[in-house]
């Protein structure tokens, strides 16, 4: 019997769906940690850079406060080595088992996204890089421009099923 249940995908079975200009993705579950703390955004690259997390994406998830993401599973020796680094700037918390990327890309994805949530998707208020805490309907979660007609979108895991199921919906009615 082994210690702990195994992982299993929140979104395990669930196809790419594409329709035109639409197309939503589970994203690979591989690391999302939350660092929080009085430092700023370079500094922190840097401390990336110096725990060898290079490949990992930086995004603001508030008041000092920001998500390092990747495709990649960090080992826990990788985590460490990033809060020993930190140690005295930011505390590093691993949110890779409770949160869930999805990816929405396509000419359509700024109609689908602007029916569930009150943030200006307009490039020029919310250009690329950018990143924002807010609702999408009733639903919390972090979302990211990374490209000029593609999202990323960070949910709790317990709602990723019931995200993941409107946006097919809303994408299956354009």
């Amino acid at each position: 019997m082994p210690d702990r249940p195994e992982h299993r995908p929140a979104l395990a079975g669930k196809a790419v769906f594409e329709g035109p200009g639409i197309r939503l993705e589970t994203l690979p579950e591989g690391h999302l940690l939350h660092v929080m703390g009085p430092i700023d955004t370079e500094s922190l690259a840097g401390y990336l850079s110096a725990a060898k997390l290079t490949g990992s994406s930086l995004r603001s998830a508030g008041y000092r406060q920001w998500f390092v993401v990747g495709d990649d599973k960090l080992l826990p020796a990788r985590i460490a080595a990033l809060s020993s680094v930190l140690q005295g700037n930011a505390f590093v918390s691993d949110q890779s088992h409770g949160r869930i990327r999805i990816g929405l890309s396509g000419a359509h994805a700024i109609e689908i996204l602007a029916k569930g949530t009150a943030v200006d998707l307009d490039p020029s208020v919310f250009p690329e890089g950018r990143s924002v805490v807010t609702l999408y309907g009733h639903v919390s979660l972090h979302l990211t421009r990374t490209a000029p007609h593609r999202f990323e979108l960070i949910v709790l895991r317990s709602y990723a099923e019931h995200l993941h199921e409107e946006l097919e919906h809303l994408a299956a009615a354009i």
